[in-house]
């Protein structure tokens, strides 16, 4: 029979509790509590602590303890930046990543984008957030030229693009302030919000206005616009965003394609 945990081992970092609990407990009991803890940090959105976690998952904080250890130690889990409080980790990006690119919903969902860039003549591109950066998930290149390639599965700034200002903005506020105080602000063009308090304020804009715009604050030149993919509970999970040079098509002329847009959107949940 395995001991009780002494106060040392509850107090020591947590890459070295022993990976143990008071009493024996069954596997698919185990792994029950570690999904639901994966799940609750995946659905909150936000960095949690012990405390909290311990409160809402209503287990022991020991075993709490644990579940966060093997989690660390497997890269499903990682500490936030002020070592308290746990985030998702890559491993657990990855794997939500393969998720949603997996098999027949990822022909549905590239089969949604594909339809859009036929209607609107314009590459397109589904992307959702990942840390404090945007994941491209998916894209469809127009077949014009003078255009901007990103691979699947590539990152850019939350900042300056449209999906990335746009998931921004529907982050709860606290949470968006908070990723929008720590991220780095560089001016990757001379149109590039810059300041805290000019990215708040956009992010207030887009809310109000249901999309987001990308006036060539990512690559000088370039232009887009991101709505918001929502699932069946109205949560914003992802975005769809068109973009292209702005030497085709204008600010003006590119927001004639909203509908269009947004009906992909409508669609592309239904595929969440």
């Amino acid at each position: 029979m395995c001991s009780a945990p002494t106060r040392s081992e509850l107090d020591s970092p947590l890459g070295e509790i022993a990976s143990r609990e008071v009493g024996d407990e069954p596997a698919s009991g185990s792994a029950e509590r570690t999904l639901r803890l994966m799940s609750l940090l995946a659905e909150e959105g936000r960095p949690m602590t012990l405390a909290e976690l311990t409160m809402q998952l209503q287990l022991p904080k020991v075993t709490v303890h644990r579940l966060c250890a093997n989690l660390v130690a497997g890269g499903f889990l990682m500490r936030d930046l002020d070592e308290r409080s746990f985030a998702i980790g890559p491993a657990l990006r990855q794997l939500a990543f393969h998720a949603l690119n997996h098999g027949t919903l990822r022909g549905l969902r590239h089969s949604v984008l594909k339809t859009l860039v036929d209607e609107i003549g314009e590459t397109c591109n589904f992307t959702t957030l990942d840390g404090a950066e945007v994941l491209y998930l998916d894209r469809v290149e127009a077949r014009r030229p003078l255009r901007l390639t990103i691979d699947v599965g590539a990152h850019v700034p939350l900042h300056c693009s449209a999906s990335g200002k746009l998931l921004l903005a529907h982050m709860p506020r606290r949470q968006r302030d908070t990723v929008i105080r720590r991220i780095p602000l560089p001016a990757l063009t001379p149109h590039t919000l810059t300041t805290p308090e000019a990215l708040k304020a956009e992010c207030d804009e887009i809310v109000a206005r249901g999309f987001a715009r990308d006036r060539e604050e990512f690559v000088p030149g370039l232009i887009a616009l991101a709505v918001p993919v929502r699932d069946a509970q109205d949560k914003v999970r992802a975005a769809i965003a068109v973009h292209a040079p702005l030497a085709r098509l204008s600010m003006a002329e590119a927001e004639t394609r909203l509908d269009a847009l947004l009906r992909a959107a409508q669609a592309m949940g239904r595929l969440l």
